[in-house]
Formats: C-alpha cells, sequence, structure tokens
C-alpha cells in the first residue's frame, strides 16, 4: 500500500498537468460549436451564467494583484473570453430568431430575465440601458484603458535600455548574483512583452463592443421581419417578443463585456506597489483626517439648504466626522510617547578608568546623518545592510580576501543627508545623498536633460541629477543610468574598497588565507612560511599586489612562485615582480578578457633608453622629464579611455616597478604591466606612444 500511493500520487500531477494543457483547445473548439451548432436553451442558460462568472473572477484576480505580471496571463485571457462571448451571441441570435414567436423563454431563462425583470418588461427602456451600458463601455472606460495600454507600452519599450543598464550597473558593482541579473533582465522582458500585448488586446474589448451594438440591432430587424412575415405576427406583437428578446441577450453579453472592460483598466493603470488596488485606494484615501474633516464641512452645508435630503447628507457629514475622529485618535496614540519615571536621584562617585574605556578604531567605518538613519535600520527595512553585505562577498569573490565588517553608526554632527566612510579611522569618502530621490547618471551620451539637484556621482566623479520618483523614466529614456540612493552608497563603498584593497589586508586576513590554502596543501605551506618569507613579508607581496589591482585569488601560484626562492633572501618588491610574472596570464585576462589583440599604451624607444639610465643611476628624474613624463601620460591615458580600450601602459620588465610607482601617484586608473607578463599567445598592438613628442 506505501508502494501504490507515490505512484497513484505522481499519477494524479500527470493528469493535472495533461488537462491544464487541453484547456485551452478545449475552450477554442467550444466556441467554434457554439457558433456552428444549435443549442438548447438549458445549455444557453449554462454557458451565460458561465460567462458571468468568469468575467466576475478576471474583475477580482486584476484587483487582487500586486503587480501586472501578477496577472500576466490577462492579454489571452481577455481575447478568450471576448471570443466566448461573440460565439454566445451567435448562438442565442439563432436560437431567438427560430423560436422567438413561441414565447419569452426560448432562448432560456437567463435572456428572459434580463429582458423582463432587470428592464421591466419595456422595450424602450431596456434600448436605453443598453445603449448606456455600450456608450459607458466604449467611450469611457475601454477608449481610456486602451490609451492607457499604448502609452505604458511605449514608454515602457524605451525604458528598456536604461533599465538593462541599471541591473548590468548592480552587477558589476556586486549588489546582485547572476541569478538575480537573469530573474530581472527576464521581468524587464515580460513588462514589455505584457504591455505590447495589452496594446493590442484592449482593440478587443473595443471590437466587442461596437459588435454588441450591431448585434443588438440586427436581432430587433431579423426579429421584426420573421415574426411578421414568417410566423404571422402582428408588428406589435413581434416588436414587442423579439425586441424584448435581443434586449435580454445584448444586456447579458454587454454586463460581462463592462465587467471585463473595467478589469483590463484596473490592469493597466494601476502602480506597482506592494498593495492591491483597494488596499491602495483605502490607505491613501482615508488616511489624511483634515481632508475628511474638510469634506464633512461641505456635504454638512448641503445637508442644511432647504429642500435637500437634509437627513441622508447628515447622516454622510456624521460618518465622516466619525471616521476623521478615529484616524485621528490612531495618529496620537502612535505618536504617543510614554513618561519616563523619574526615581530619587543618588550620588555616584566617579569611577576609576580602565582598559574598558579604550575603544579600538574600526578598520571599516561608515557614518550617516540623522535623514539616512533609515536606509541603515532593520526596524525600518533598510536596504543599505543587504547591499554592503553582497558588496563585501562579491569582494571576496573577486579581489581573493574577505574584507572587514563595517561599522556604521549615526553623526548628528553630519549634515542630514551626509555620510563619510572611515579607514582606520580616516576619512577616504564623503558624500550627499537624498533617500526618498533617485540618481540620475549621465554615462556621457545622454539625449535629454532632467530638473533635479545637479551633484556628482560619488564613485566615479560622473556629472549626475539627484531626481524624484516620477522622472525616472524620462531620464532612462533619455540616456540616464538611474540607481536608488542605496545603490549610490553601495557603489561608492565597493569602488573605495577595490582602491584600498592593499590597506584592508592586515595580519589576521594573511593568516586566514595562509590556513585556507593549508586545508588542501599543507605541505606547500609549510615550505613557503616561515622557510622562504615570514609572514610579515607575504603581507608586504600581497599588499602590493593588490595596490596594483592584481587579485590575489590564485594563493596556489602565489606560494609555488615563493618556493622556488627557498635560502635565498630577495627584498618584498623584488618576490612581487616575480610574482606578477608567474600571475601574468590572470592579470592579462582582468583587463583584455578573451581578446588576442591587445590594444595598449606604450613608450617611445628614446625615453625608454632615458629611463633606463635613470633607473641605473638611482632611480631619480630629473624634474623637467618628470613633469613632461606625466603630462604625455595623462594625454595619452585620455585618449585611450575614449577609443573604449583598457588603461594599460606595457613596458620593459626593468622598467615597470619605478613607472608604476611614479605614474600611478597622479593617474589611479593606469595600469603598467611587464611585456614579460604578457602571454606568448597574445599579440601587442601599441595604439598611443608616451614621448613621441
Amino acid at each position: 500500500m506505501k508502494g501504490i500511493m507515490p505512484s497513484l500520487n505522481q499519477f494524479g500531477k500527470l493528469a493535472d498537468g495533461r488537462l491544464q494543457m487541453l484547456i485551452g483547445p478545449i475552450l477554442i473548439l467550444m466556441i467554434l460549436a457554439m457558433m456552428v451548432l444549435p443549442l438548447p436553451p438549458f445549455v444557453l442558460d449554462l454557458l451565460f451564467t458561465f460567462n458571468i462568472a468568469l468575467a466576475l473572477m478576471v474583475l477580482l484576480v486584476s484587483m487582487f494583484a500586486e503587480k501586472p505580471l501578477d496577472f500576466a496571463a490577462f492579454p489571452a485571457v481577455l481575447l478568450f473570453t471576448t471570443l466566448l462571448r461573440l460565439s454566445l451571441n451567435v448562438a442565442s441570435t439563432r436560437v431567438v430568431l427560430m423560436d422567438g414567436h413561441t414565447g419569452g423563454d426560448a432562448a432560456g431563462k437567463v435572456i428572459e430575465s434580463f429582458g423582463q425583470f432587470l428592464v421591466g418588461g419595456n422595450f424602450a427602456v431596456g434600448l436605453v440601458v443598453f445603449l448606456i451600458l455600450v456608450i459607458i463601455n466604449f467611450m469611457v472606460i475601454t477608449k481610456g484603458a486602451g490609451r492607457i495600454a499604448e502609452v505604458g507600452a511605449r514608454f515602457m519599450l524605451d525604458a528598456m535600455p536604461g533599465k538593462q543598464m541599471a541591473i548590468d550597473a548592480d552587477l558589476n558593482a556586486g549588489l546582485i548574483g547572476e541569478e538575480d541579473a537573469r530573474r530581472r533582465r527576464s521581468e524587464v522582458a515580460q513588462e514589455a512583452d505584457f504591455y505590447g500585448s495589452m496594446d493590442g488586446a484592449s482593440k478587443f474589448v473595443r471590437g466587442d463592443a461596437v459588435a454588441g451594438l450591431i448585434i443588438m440591432v440586427v436581432n430587433i430587424i431579423g426579429g421584426l421581419l420573421i415574426g411578421t412575415m414568417q410566423h404571422g405576427l402582428s408588428f406589435g406583437d413581434a416588436a414587442q417578443t423579439y425586441i424584448l428578446l435581443a434586449i435580454g441577450d445584448g444586456l447579458v453579453a454587454q454586463i460581462p463585456a463592462l465587467v471585463i472592460s473595467t478589469a483590463a483598466g484596473v490592469t493597466v493603470s494601476r502602480v506597482n506597489t506592494d498593495q492591491d488596488v483597494g488596499q491602495q485606494m483605502v490607505s491613501q484615501l482615508f488616511v489624511n483626517p483634515k481632508v475628511m474633516i474638510l469634506a464633512a464641512v461641505v456635504i454638512g452645508l448641503l445637508g442644511l439648504v432647504p429642500g435637500m435630503p437634509n437627513f441622508v447628507f447628515l447622516l454622510f457629514t456624521a460618518s465622516l466626522g466619525f471616521m476623521a475622529w478615529r484616524i485621528m485618535v490612531k495618529q496620537k496614540q502612535k505618536a504617543a510617547i510614554l513618561p519616563v519615571e523619574e526615581g530619587p536621584v543618588t550620588q555616584f562617585e566617579s569611577p576609576e578608568a580602565s582598559w574598558k574605556d579604550v575603544q579600538l578604531v574600526d578598520t571599516l567605518g561608515m557614518e550617516v546623518g540623522h535623514r539616512l538613519i533609515s536606509l541603515v535600520d532593520d526596524r525600518q527595512q533598510g536596504e543599505l545592510l543587504v547591499r554592503i553585505k553582497s558588496v563585501r562577498k562579491k569582494f571576496a569573490q573577486d579581489v581573493g580576501f574577505l574584507p572587514p565588517v563595517v561599522h556604521i553608526r549615526d553623526n548628528l554632527e553630519l549634515p542630514p543627508n551626509s555620510y563619510v566612510i572611515t579607514l582606520k579611522g580616516g576619512e577616504v569618502g564623503r558624500a550627499d545623498i537624498y533617500p526618498d530621490k533617485w540618481l540620475a547618471i549621465n554615462p556621457g551620451q545622454v539625449t535629454g536633460e532632467v530638473d533635479g539637484i545637479k551633484t556628482t556621482d560619488p564613485a566615479f566623479g560622473l556629472d549626475a541629477v539627484w531626481i524624484d520618483a516620477g522622472e525616472r523614466e524620462h531620464a532612462q529614456i533619455y540616456g540616464y543610468t538611474v540607481v536608488d540612493a542605496s545603490t549610490v552608497v553601495a557603489t561608492h563603498l565597493n569602488h573605495l574598497l577595490q582602491r584600498f584593497s592593499g590597506e584592508l589586508l592586515g595580519r589576521s586576513e594573511v593568516q586566514q588565507l595562509v590556513d585556507k590554502l593549508a586545508e588542501e596543501n599543507k605541505g606547500l605551506v609549510e615550505d613557503v612560511v616561515p622557510k622562504c618569507v615570514s609572514l610579515t613579508v607575504l603581507q608586504r607581496i600581497l599588499q602590493n599586489l593588490l595596490d596594483e589591482e592584481v587579485p590575489i585569488r590564485d594563493m596556489r601560484t602565489i606560494f609555488d612562485t615563493l618556493a622556488e626562492f627557498e635560502g635565498q633572501q630577495p627584498e618584498a618588491h623584488e618576490l612581487t615582480a616575480q610574482v606578477r610574472l608567474a600571475l601574468g596570464r590572470a592579470i592579462t585576462q582582468k583587463w583584455f578578457g578573451g581578446a588576442r589583440e591587445l590594444h595598449v599604451l606604450g613608450l617611445d624607444v628614446r625615453l625608454e633608453q632615458v629611463l633606463m639610465q635613470a633607473m641605473n643611476n638611482g632611480g631619480a628624474l630629473e624634474p623637467g622629464l618628470a613633469a613632461t613624463l606625466q603630462e604625455q601620460a595623462r594625454i595619452a591615458l585620455e585618449r585611450q579611455e575614449s577609443m573604449g580600450e583598457p588603461p594599460v601602459l606595457v613596458v620593459q620588465h626593468g622598467l615597470r616597478p619605478l613607472l608604476a610607482h611614479f605614474l600611478r601617484r597622479q593617474l589611479r586608473y593606469l595600469v603598467v604591466m611587464s611585456q614579460a607578463e604578457v602571454p606568448d599567445d597574445r599579440t601587442l598592438k601599441i595604439t598611443a606612444l608616451i614621448g613621441d613628442k
């Protein structure tokens, strides 16, 4: 028995999946059958009732959906429901014209009820009601929903490149992983598909309203002709019978159509939040007691006018006043502060100072102004803490060691919107941000301007503007990269971690790297530390690599290289140069990817000779030569970056340490590589020479 139950459960899952696959084809076959085959009145009653229930379900699902993609099947549902209503119109028209002379229930009880009960059996009233419903559906709801869908589709498609750039920026900054990036890209594509489908699907609803009106006219004219000419009824009897049947048929189809149109309008007009439409309306309409009090006063004044229905107006006045009073009471309760009980004043002697009063400086720290506390407060769902964790994780994966924890505290002495990032107690970064705004960064190719607070991106110094949330889509269309305040701080922190990675690598981090390698290769570690190099020298070597943006993930290669110098005692900078040679392929891969031809900067031959002589004479450069070298290197670097090429200068192996130390003091983003570090399967192409003028 125990073996049979899992098999039955698996069979049930397969059956459910196959049944769901068959629902679409079955529905299409039913629609085609209704258009071709005659249906008895009872079946028409079932199908009309099903149509009304389906329309109500669609409306409720659209009301409770928090995002448009929560009801991504709505365009297809819109198509199927429209076809279902039209096929029911065709089936009911056939029955009405064939058997309408037999009585009011010839096409079923549902049509009879809508023709008799809803309009009191008066076909003139029925015609007016039907026309009003058609006008409401066609001119108001459908037209507005169609326009919103059209504009939404246009803006969504225009904003796609900006959204993709924002996702790529978050991925590159380490704020999200590959899986999150794929999911967000998929959501962007789905949103574009949804709004594009809704733009076309809204035309179904308009066409359905027009078709309902035409079918109504055809039913009336056809019924009068058939009743008088084929069945011998008088014009009055034929009009009473067939017009009421046509009105009932039109109403029973038009009311679900109106419901579906309302659902379409709700879906395309909603704003993405964590609330459904009902919660949005309640939370935003009935939240301000001042508004309700003013409304109550106006309604009360109208209720005092002679001739007005005083009771009804005063009833609403009392209701609005009571609701405003309840909201004010709740707001006071939330804002109430419990009184602090004051006890007797006790005299205490000042305690002696102790080692507990000594506070060590945090390696990494962040201080925020009071308006930024919400970004780092768990109780207020601050996003910045999550972003900082992602930055540290991404840094560890890319660079090769885990940076220290960022200690965050508030500082009332800072301006309200400012934050400061500190390294070992010293300030290394500062900026102003606005938690309720978005930063639109100009990557250099924008097509328009947006209004806001002009500033610069704290990480890379690009021109930027702080904009309101309503300007996001316009900024993305113009080509801006738009990010929120938490992303700005996280990107700034990630940039500073990369820049000061050498200072972040302390003795404890080096020891943990050694221990981690020892778990896999204990013999190699014992041969290197402390036989070849001490832990202090190893730390200096790793810091030298990090200062020039060389990852230290490949600790095995680093230790293999250092093991070759057993019994020797070279300087740390000499060992660093040898380690760079061993890591040459990884360094080249970081800056050039898989390119076979490397576009780099180079030195003029005469300048190389002058520098080699200077290095042989102790490494001192003449002031004039040093200034010229820095200026020409800056110009060449700007030209290289304008072409979209990596900022890499390749020189002779002996010159590399001298130029790296000299040039990177002013040109932080310049990378100096040795020719010996370039793998043999790569070729060099000099795009610009330094010293050719």
